[in-house]
């Protein structure tokens, strides 16, 4: 296993994060002794679904004072119990949670101010070290399992199809599934991009409400999510639409379809920006560093792929796939910069020399993944 940059805290927490993000192996990695109770497991599910105050008879006489509970949204009722154990005996407990969509319900007992809300991302560069590739994690994303495996492709396929149906049909988070499928295949074309939510309702051939519902489903099972804009102070007219990010380069290029009217460049570009924003997302969340992450883009086409704001400052991230870089290319940032002159500016890019122009810092796309903790 890597080394991963998220460390436990002291008292009870929740980990988020999707599917085969690590969760499990992490928690029995950092907490050895504990004991474990997974409610993937058919028998305990049934037991503690009927009762859920049952969950102290289950637990071993001399146990230690940490309790694994893997999925613990399948019996969202159980935190009742959790939150008296906690107060009674002084245990505490590391809740893994796959889907939030049952824990966002009203009525259901988050713990407030006993257990943290963590989040487990896919692997970062910093995690990987000398392992790290960026072609390969292009192409196979940074999940642990697709990353070191030789059957990535045949994997990942089985991950979107059994996850899918694990998760959206047993938990009856859609009636439709053909149409879900249909949606998800829409939604790989709108990566990276503004969301259209109407356009990709029309594709589908379902309405717009539906379409709408099916992306908060993906953000519930963390497999997506919407990236703001960033509006704050506008000098100029900008676009409001949140761009759509699947969570994982692989996941991405697994639910793409493409043929031979499909240029490498339709899904490279937005393979990339999916790697950055990834990492954004991971490095932000484990150092704690309070950015907000956003992307920009003006009514006369002028764009910036990231914009992260925060107490740290205002930092403005482009991102592209070249090795020279030209004019043209630094268009947004230039725009960007002159309505927000305090802003730090960035472009990443697929050469290997560390430059700057017009005060926008040129760096290599790889140095830069691979010590973002220290770049932010």
């Amino acid at each position: 296993m890597y080394p991963r940059m998220l460390k436990p805290p002291d008292h009870s927490f929740f980990l988020l994060g999707p599917r085969g993000a690590g969760k499990s192996t992490w928690i029995r990695q950092q907490l050895p002794d504990a004991v474990v109770i997974d409610l993937l497991d058919d028998d305990r599910f049934r037991t503690l679904s009927a009762r859920p105050e049952r969950l102290a008879s289950v637990l071993p006489a001399d146990v230690p004072d940490w309790v694994v509970i893997d999925e613990v949204q399948r019996v969202p009722a159980v935190l009742n119990e959790v939150h008296r154990l906690i107060e009674s005996r002084g245990l505490r407990f590391a809740l893994t949670v796959s889907s939030a969509r049952k824990l966002r319900r009203g009525g259901v007992n988050l713990l407030a101010g006993r257990a943290l809300h963590l989040t487990m991302h896919p692997l970062v560069a910093e995690e990987l070290g000398r392992e790290f590739d960026v072609e390969r994690a292009l192409d196979r994303g940074l999940l642990p399992s697709p990353y070191t495996r030789a059957d990535a492709r045949e994997f990942l396929r089985s991950y979107v199809a059994v996850y899918l149906k694990e998760e959206v049909l047993h938990e009856g988070l859609t009636r439709n599934f053909g149409a879900f499928s249909r949606c998800l295949e829409a939604l790989s074309f709108s990566q990276a991009q503004p969301l259209n939510i109407s356009a990709v309702a029309r594709e589908c051939g379902v309405e717009r409400t539906v379409v709408a519902g099916y992306v908060e489903v993906l953000e519930d099972l963390l497999l997506a999510a919407r990236v703001p804009a960033f509006t704050r102070r506008a000098r100029r007219r900008v676009t409001k639409h949140p761009k759509f990010m699947f969570f994982d380069t692989g996941v991405y290029q697994t639910l793409r379809p493409r043929g031979p009217l499909d240029s490498p460049e339709e899904v490279a570009g937005p393979a990339l920006e999916t790697l950055v924003y990834q990492h954004l997302r991971a490095v932000n969340a484990y150092m704690q560093l309070g950015y907000t992450i956003h992307h920009w883009r003006s009514a006369a086409g002028h764009e910036v792929d990231f914009v992260l704001y925060g107490e740290r400052g205002l930092i403005a991230i482009e991102v592209k796939r070249a090795n020279r870089l030209r004019g043209r290319d630094l268009k947004g940032l230039r725009a960007f910069m002159t309505d927000y002159p305090m802003a730090r500016g960035i472009v990443l890019y697929g050469g290997d020399t560390v430059g700057s122009e017009d005060g926008i810092e040129v760096i290599p796309l790889t140095s830069w993944l691979s010590s973002l903790s220290s770049e932010l």
